[in-house]
């Protein structure tokens, strides 16, 4: 997949965007994603740099579909030259923007010397950050935490964000929490922390000239709007991968487009094509898809019968798109 990246500055004008999530934002989430909002920045599951170094197969890591785009890549790794790498292959196969993870709390991320744990680093992290800079033209972004363990301050705080600013960061999403590396699971870490959207906003009033995007519980859009009026961008994580069907409203409200209306039907025979695809070309199985449609039936009658007709029907390896056809027909003649 090579395409012209968008510039900077457009990337910069991005107001909402959907977290990266491991086991989450595949592609096949993406592309459902992109049927229910057009704008919003999309973005991969984390891709660790020494693992696209030694990989065989590339594509299986970096492929992804044009209708993703706007799409950042999240990259993890504490190598700068490995990360420099990896930012050079990542404009090449077309990404718009580089997302550098610093706020992964989970244990196999620690073991790796990257994720969270690297707050503890800021030269280590500059110095990824400068050398990402050096090997391409598109932004670099940085995802990190209010702090970690016992280094959870607002002058920390503040001198790792200017670190990062000076290293060529392009703009920031600050998860509003801080992780504890030790005695919490990375389930835990994002929920018993308590939330502080005050020591972000703290943080946007002292370095005003810097693009500080929001990160943290943000559910509705009315949510991501109100932290709008703060702060430069929203970003919102398992309430759009839970419950996606809540969130065909974002490119009205959020980024006053002419609104639509998206029916459940409609968006599942949008993702057919791509299915089919999928299904033909990629020999893919039907449930990499249907996993995550399941999610767009809540909230209407029968959704517990449609759900189980999708998850019992869809994990057999010779499912075909028919299945989703037919749920999608049901959908429709429900008035869904």
């Amino acid at each position: 997949m090579i395409s012209n990246s968008l510039k900077t500055n457009e990337i910069a004008n991005y107001r909402l965007s959907i977290a990266p999530m491991m086991d989450c934002t595949d592609r096949h989430f993406r592309v459902l994603m992109r049927q229910i909002t057009k704008k919003s920045l999309l973005y991969t599951e984390m891709i660790v740099a020494q693992a696209l170094h030694y990989s065989k197969n590339r594509n299986k890591l970096l492929d992804f579909d044009e209708i993703e785009h706007p799409i950042s890549i999240q990259l993890g790794g504490d190598d700068p030259k490995l990360l420099a790498e990896a930012a050079q292959m990542a404009e090449d196969w077309g990404y718009d923007e580089i997302n550098f993870n610093v706020g992964c709390p989970s244990p196999k991320v620690k073991v790796g010397n990257f994720g969270a744990c690297l707050m503890g680093k800021p030269k280590i992290v500059a110095s990824c950050i400068e050398k990402m800079k050096k090997s391409c033209n598109i932004p670099i972004t940085v995802k990190h935490r209010l702090g970690i363990d016992n280094l959870d301050n607002d002058d920390y705080l503040m001198e790792f964000v200017d670190n990062c600013s000076i290293a060529g960061a392009d703009r920031f999403i600050v998860h509003a929490r801080k992780a504890w590396l030790n005695g919490l699971n990375p389930k835990e870490n994002r929920t018993i922390p308590p939330l502080q959207y005050e020591r972000v906003q703290k943080l946007k009033d002292k370095r005003p000239e810097l693009i500080i995007e929001l990160n943290g519980c943000l559910n509705t859009i009315n949510e991501c709007i109100k932290a709008l009026k703060t702060f430069d961008g929203a970003m919102v994580g398992r309430a759009a991968y839970s419950h996606p069907f809540i969130w065909t409203k974002i490119d009205s409200m959020i980024f006053g487009q002419e609104e639509k209306y998206l029916s459940r039907s409609k968006i599942i025979n949008n993702i057919i094509p791509f299915a089919q695809k999928h299904l033909e070309e990629d020999n893919g199985r039907l449930w990499n898809i249907a996993k995550h449609i399941i999610n767009l039936i809540e909230n209407i009658p029968n959704a517990k019968k449609l759900r189980h007709e999708l998850s019992e029907n869809c994990q057999n390896n010779k499912a075909d798109i028919a299945i989703i056809k037919k749920i999608a027909q049901q959908l429709e003649d429900a008035g869904h």
